[in-house]
């Protein structure tokens, strides 16, 4: 893993290459090769951050650049103490900074910036979707929107020095790699799903026909090596179980690839799984998972991630830890980088 001490450039969602020079008291950086913004920095037991000058730039892109290489360089950093001479507008109305009672101080929390949707997301966020409650199976919840299409996740890992992202399952393209997963006697012994391709085919058919289930594959630089399933919680099998709320999510998770096990790993796909769930919705507070009550492994990488174990229950296949993440705990001292 690299040394994030030694960051020179980080690589933006968009393909756009974020460069710095960085020393003890200043940070000038650079996006594409052309100068962003030039800032003298103040390290004490808070970061002061104050804007020397900026150049062609939309002032909110080159805001949010400055805060992304700040917090990703140092992930322990929870908040960065701006000093601006004009009211950044843009990064004010986004919650990117906030206004303190000094005049020209803002401050960028690091438990808000990661709540921010974009660049993250594959699609621009224009708001949540329309609440209209419904009766499916005799479980009372939300419509689900319409299930989105492609990459819907990326983010470069700064700690892994990878992109990690996420985008739906094609059953033509990942059948195969589906099937030769599953077939695994390490995954088969927790998923209980191996199968020919024709039965796979049934299986992802039938889940990509259900509102309540999106089907996604993991890439870790545009390379596929995991599949998971994100689940509206009300209508799903574990409802029953525990109080599940009208945005709860609940995920099934599959790493496939040996090469790409292991808990640094865990802690890069895991923690980008949950904050694109809860990104996707802002009405999500709390994503859940039932792994095996005695997958003693996957639990403990779990626990590395916030999750907490609520109980265990048993389901009719097994017994089940009902593992639980509120969104609050998610994004307190958020350890994204």
């Amino acid at each position: 893993m690299p040394n994030l001490n030694d960051l020179t450039a980080l690589c933006l969602p968009t393909g756009s290459r974020l460069a710095a020079d960085e020393t003890d008291c200043r940070l000038s950086l650079s996006l594409e090769g052309q100068p962003l913004l030039a800032l003298r920095l103040n390290r004490g037991p808070e970061l002061h951050v104050q804007l020397e000058q900026r150049f062609s730039r939309p002032e909110g892109q080159a805001l949010w650049a400055a805060c992304y290489w700040l917090f990703a360089r140092n992930p322990d950093c929870q908040r960065l103490v701006w000093q601006l001479q004009e009211v950044p507008d843009e990064a004010v109305f986004s919650g990117l900074l906030i206004p303190t009672p000094v005049n020209g101080q803002y401050h960028c929390e690091r438990t808000l910036f990661w709540q921010l949707p974009q660049p993250w997301l594959g699609h621009s966020l224009t708001g949540s979707y329309p609440q209209q409650m419904l009766i499916t199976d005799g479980k009372r919840h939300p419509r689900r929107p319409v299930k989105p299409r492609g990459e819907v996740y990326q983010r470069f890992d700064a700690r892994l020095g990878a992109r990690v992202s996420l985008r739906t399952l094609d059953i033509e393209q990942d059948l195969v790699r589906f099937n030769r997963w599953q077939n695994s006697p390490r995954v088969a012994s927790f998923w209980q799903e191996e199968g020919s391709l024709e039965q796979h085919r049934q299986y992802l058919s039938k889940l990509e026909a259900d509102p309540h289930t999106l089907t996604l594959i993991g890439c870790f630089d545009d390379q596929p090596f995991a599949y998971f399933e994100a689940y509206w919680a009300r209508e799903d099998r574990i409802a029953p179980f525990y109080e599940a709320g009208d945005y709860d999510r609940g995920i099934h998770m599959l790493v496939g690839e040996e090469n790409h096990r292991g808990p640094h790993k865990v802690a890069s796909w895991l923690s980008a799984l949950v904050h694109y769930l809860f990104l996707d919705d802002p009405r999500t507070q709390r994503v859940v998972a039932e792994p095996r009550a005695d997958n003693a492994k996957m639990i403990g990488y779990m626990q590395e991630q916030r999750f907490h174990c609520e109980k265990e229950f048993d389901f009719p296949h097994k017994r089940a830890a009902l593992m639980v993440l509120g969104r609050e705990r998610f994004f307190d001292r958020c350890a994204l980088a």
